[in-house]
């Protein structure tokens, strides 16, 4: 059997399963998303050991630190993708549910009310914690679901998606419901991209290269997960001790993932007294600065960014610095080079808050809080499919909602036009 044979039957069975997923219980998908749960902690040595030829091979690589962090599984890890398919579990379930209403003139009733997508494809690329969200968020809203990981995490991948659509299908759900793609030939991702009729949506979720390969290329309907260009911006009444704290958060603790700060922004009235105070820390946690000219004479040492810096996404310990005039020029600055992920700002001045979360055009805008917080778990959705930086159907953190659509129901007794 050739790829695109491969490829086309495993979208095909999905289709077909998608058909019965429309009929199966909240009860049924419930049970199948705590045995999913059961069976990755019952089998998390296999799924580590997977991990442990993943990493391996990542390693002889050459590969960045922060490109092992996405890619690492432990128990610690496999816990919170369990846990986050009892939290999913624990939702109310959205297929069904009626958000409009109305009788016309004519007697006819008209209900809107969320169906599942159907099948939804996905891409992604070195994070195997996905595979488990994926599968677990679709599951729960009805959809079957095709799955295209990252050849780096090939082995975790198999070991998660073999491991969960046994127990699913074990307790209720429709056979062919999970489908993985499990060759590491990257054609698979173009012909993916050409099975309309087949998939109703695609969702990539990695780095810039592979969002732009989808978006130009599917004929498949996207839903555009994008980079994360991060800003935190520290005001002039801020706290200073505040923004240090958040500032490091959402730099340090995991400098790899999306919603990691990429570029810190501090208005000129608290930077000779912040900036120093940032270097510190910063230097503590072995990540380099780089910063505008005004930040380089107040910080000896620090490197000075390029136009290249204000507009990447570092994944890495790896920050940019810049002196701005007033809250103004900071959402200007944002608005130009960020990626509409999330972006916040650390205040005391209520109308400074008020004005940057109007103005600022992100998925998700804080005051004084860390942008690490832009994940779905945080948000109360169990987990996500992905964080959305689009405008149309969903925007943000992707949970449960995200992944229906509506139908409208007419009920009518003989009505004609």
């Amino acid at each position: 059997m050739d790829l695109q044979e491969m490829i086309f039957n495993r979208a095909q069975a999905a289709k077909t399963a998608s058909r019965s997923m429309n009929l199966i219980s909240t009860a049924v998908k419930n049970s199948a998303l705590a045995a999913m749960a059961h069976a990755l902690e019952q089998r998390s040595s296999a799924i580590i050991e997977a991990n442990a030829a993943d990493l391996e091979k990542a390693r002889q690589k050459g590969v960045r630190r922060s490109y092992l962090d996405r890619l690492m599984l432990d128990e610690g890890r496999i816990a919170g993708m369990a846990d986050g398919l009892r939290q999913a579990a624990a939702l109310p379930d959205p297929v069904g549910e009626g958000d409009y209403s109305t009788v016309r003139p004519n007697g006819l009733e008209i209900r809107r009310v969320r169906v599942p997508l159907g099948v939804v494809g996905m891409i992604y690329e070195a994070r195997p914690n996905v595979t488990a969200d994926a599968i677990g968020l679709c599951l729960k809203a009805s959809n079957a679901v095709l799955l295209r990981g990252g050849s780096e995490a090939i082995h975790s991948n198999k070991a998660i998606a073999g491991i969960m659509a046994e127990a699913a299908y074990r307790a209720g759900i429709p056979e062919g419901a999970v489908q993985l793609i499990d060759s590491t030939d990257r054609e698979a991702v173009s012909i993916m991209l050409k099975l309309k009729g087949y998939l109703d949506v695609i969702i990539p979720r990695g780095g810039a290269g592979l969002i732009r390969t989808v978006v130009e290329n599917s004929i498949v309907p996207v839903i555009e997960t994008g980079t994360g260009v991060c800003h935190t911006f520290v005001d002039a009444d801020a706290d200073l001790s505040m923004a240090l704290q958040i500032a490091v958060n959402a730099k340090t603790s995991r400098p790899s993932v999306c919603n990691a700060m990429e570029t810190l922004l501090v208005h000129e009235a608290a930077a000779a007294e912040f900036l120093p105070m940032l270097a510190k820390a910063m230097k503590e946690k072995e990540c380099e600065l780089r910063g505008c000219p005004r930040c380089c004479e107040l910080v000896a040492g620090m490197a000075e960014a390029d136009e290249e810096d204000w507009g990447t996404e570092y994944g890495d310990l790896i920050l940019s610095v810049k002196v701005v005039a007033d809250v103004e020029e900071a959402i200007a600055h944002i608005n130009r080079y960020n990626t509409g992920h999330s972006e916040a700002i650390i205040t005391k001045s209520l109308d400074n808050a008020r004005l940057f979360q109007r103005c600022v055009d992100a998925a998700a805008v804080y005051v004084n809080a860390s942008t690490r917080f832009s994940d779905g778990c945080e948000f109360g959705f169990g987990a996500e499919i992905g964080i959305s930086t689009q405008k149309l159907h969903a925007r943000g953190p992707m949970g449960l909602t995200a992944l229906t659509s509506t139908k409208y129901l007419v009920m009518g007794d003989g009505q004609i036009r």
